[in-house]
């Protein structure tokens, strides 16, 4: 399949995502969900990718949806009611489930402006780095009368509290990288033209993991946000149980014992 909105490359074992619609500051649109979720399957189904990083081409990551695109506006058979709905139903929010559960740690590096649901994709990763020059915004609420989407209402409040999620999307301010590191919303904002080597250097060293840890953590705690403390200790127990089993802890204890760097398939 040829994809015209996203670029995809491989590096060893890292994979990486481009948003590739720089003209418009890389804004979603319903060909763009499509290129995504058919490169996501392509990286599951590579057996040498071990971590992936998602970025945009240009000077955007990207500018949330695009307000002109068949994505919001239809074909004037329906209303834009129905027609979001089945868009965030069957392309978007599929898309936000499949990189979840992708079995690869993930990297967002954003290099500029991250937007409506654009901040949605960048919050996706388990790790987000972005450039001093980016920056973030939801303008759904005062601009659209519209809640975040893409996740965003999701990952806002469980990273940052509630106090600052309410704010961001009542006034749209723009939210710094440097900002957005010191609330905890993002793990580092790095010099611009140390962006795509300190993602680079973070796959390479993610990829040295074993493979079903991403998705391991993930769960784990997505499940401690809302668990008593008994019920997560209940889960950590079973997950730990399963896990002891497999053969990347056999391998880690090993090279514990013969004090070297252990190597997981």
């Amino acid at each position: 399949m040829t994809r015209e909105t996203v670029l995809l490359s491989f590096n060893g074992p890292v994979a990486t995502l481009t948003l590739n619609r720089p003209e418009t500051l890389n804004s979603i649109s319903n060909p763009l969900v499509r290129d995504m979720r058919d490169a996501l399957a392509e990286v599951r189904a590579a057996k040498s990718a071990r971590a992936l990083i998602l970025t945009g081409a240009g000077r955007g990551f990207c500018a949330g949806a695009e307000l002109g695109d068949a994505l919001l506006s239809g074909d004037g058979t329906q209303s834009p009611g129905a027609t979001l709905n089945a868009n965030l139903r069957d392309h978007i929010n599929p898309l936000m489930v499949e990189l979840n559960e992708l079995p690869i740690p993930t990297i967002a590096a954003v290099n500029g402006p991250a937007a409506g649901a654009g901040v949605g994709f960048a919050l996706a990763a388990d790790i987000t780095l972005a450039a001093h020059s980016a920056y973030f915004i939801l303008t759904f609420g005062p601009k659209l009368g519209l809640i975040p989407d893409a996740g965003s209402s999701w990952h806002l409040p469980r990273r940052i509290g509630i106090a600052r999620a309410m704010a961001l999307a009542l006034l749209g301010n723009k939210l710094s990288a440097q900002q957005a590191a010191q609330w905890g919303l993002i793990w580092e904002a790095v010099a611009d033209d140390q962006l795509s080597a300190a993602a680079l250097q973070l796959a390479q060293t993610l990829a040295r993991a074993p493979s079903h840890i991403a998705l391991e953590l993930r769960r784990a705690t997505a499940q401690a946000l809302s668990n008593t403390l008994e019920a997560q200790l209940d889960y950590e127990r079973e997950r730990q149980c399963v896990l002891v089993e497999k053969p990347t802890f056999k391998e880690g204890v090993c090279a514990f014992k013969q004090k070297r760097a252990p190597v997981f398939d």
